[in-house]
């Protein structure tokens, strides 16, 4: 049997990690820029990470959401606790795309309505109707195609009311990333979040803060919409939560009332998914890795907007967009081959940075010199 070619690779294998540091099969060692998609939150091989998990492994590594499992309930007062959502409820299953399905099936349960708003530019999944509600028709497949899927310009207050006044009393549900990942790390503004809660509020419809990828910290807030004073009516969140152990959730407002079998999971919320969980939040907190993320990511930022030769900085905290004019497509990619950094991309032309949220200045400096000289 081969494996199912739907990756382009590059030729390297990983084979050890540490902290923003990973080493290929060579001994070759590389600064982790990008943290596989976001994922490593407090880095490769964090000790209390590591241990938190062999701990638990040698105790118990699974049983299903038939029994009780204290670990869960642990988890939900450390995560309200460090996101500011005290009161909000916490349902765990395995994936981003996976959270993102049961918020919106969520809403649909709560207001008995079926249109969905997303917007232009928007990534949410990969799975039935998460993928209904990304903006790439070439991922969505024709049994995933629904009607109930409105997609609108991002951040375009007049056409998100228009939409409302037409079609209020059929909208189930809006669903934004505060910061757009694949979309090119594009903010939704904070006057447009804003105008999301009111509309939602207006006309019964459930505000789906996606912070898949821009939330757990990564942007100085725990949720980057947060940024915009107002609070989300779901929240999803998974990358960063578990710093490479499959785990996800979504925070659930305290208005929604659950019934037995409304979702559910086989994996979600298993003992060693939620000793990772824990130990990446105990980091977070101990270390105050928020802050860092603010001001590591201002750094950057600061340093970046000096080169004449990009063309838009982008994003806030440690989820930075770089635009490059056409003829510096290469950067990337020597990056990569000629310095030994990884980075993210997005189409056409930007590179996406999604480092651990430890990032040291030292890191952060090594990435500006090799960067300064292949844009120079």
């Amino acid at each position: 049997m081969q494996l199912f070619d739907v990756y382009p690779l590059n030729d390297i294998e990983i084979t050890k990690a540490s902290g923003s540091n990973v080493w290929d099969a060579n001994e070759q060692k590389y600064l982790d820029l990008y943290g596989g998609h976001a994922v490593i939150s407090i880095g490769h091989t964090n000790p209390h990470y590591v241990t938190r998990l062999t701990d638990q492994l040698n105790k118990v590594g699974f049983y299903s959401n038939s029994v009780k499992i204290p670990l869960q309930v642990q988890l939900a007062e450390k995560l309200g606790k460090v996101s500011g959502k005290k009161d909000f409820q916490l349902f765990l299953c395995n994936s981003g795309a996976e959270a993102n399905e049961n918020a919106l099936k969520l809403a649909s349960f709560y207001n008995g309505k079926k249109k969905v708003i997303a917007f232009s530019g928007a990534f949410h999944g990969r799975t039935s109707l998460a993928v209904a509600v990304t903006d790439n028709p070439k991922i969505v497949a024709p049994v995933n195609q629904t009607e109930n899927v409105i997609f609108l310009p991002h951040n375009n207050e007049i056409a998100l009311e228009e939409t409302f006044k037409a079609q209020g009393d059929e909208i189930c549900a809006v669903i934004i990333e505060g910061i757009q990942g694949v979309g090119g790390i594009k903010e939704a503004s904070k006057s447009f979040l804003q105008k999301i809660r009111s509309l939602c509020d207006e006309y019964n419809a459930v505000y789906i803060a996606d912070s898949v990828q821009c939330g757990y910290g990564r942007t100085g807030l725990f949720y980057s919409h947060d940024y915009a004073g107002v609070e989300a009516d779901v929240y999803t969140m998974a990358k960063g939560m578990g710093n490479g152990f499959p785990v996800a959730g979504i925070s659930i407002a305290p208005k929604f009332k659950p019934w037995h079998g409304e979702l559910g999971t086989t994996f979600g919320g298993n003992h060693l998914a939620c000793a990772a969980a824990l130990a990446v939040l105990e980091v977070m907190e101990k270390d105050n890795l928020m802050k860092n993320a603010e001001e590591i990511g201002n750094y950057l930022i600061e340093e970046l907007n000096k080169f004449e030769q990009v063309k838009e900085v982008r994003g806030r905290g440690l989820m930075i967009g770089i635009e490059l004019p056409e003829e510096l497509a290469h950067v990337k990619k020597d990056l990569l081959f000629k310095h030994f950094i990884f980075t993210g991309e997005a189409k056409p032309n930007v590179i996406r940075l999604l480092p651990a949220l430890n990032l040291t200045r030292e890191n952060a400096d090594e990435f500006l010199a090799a960067f300064s000289k292949l844009v120079k």
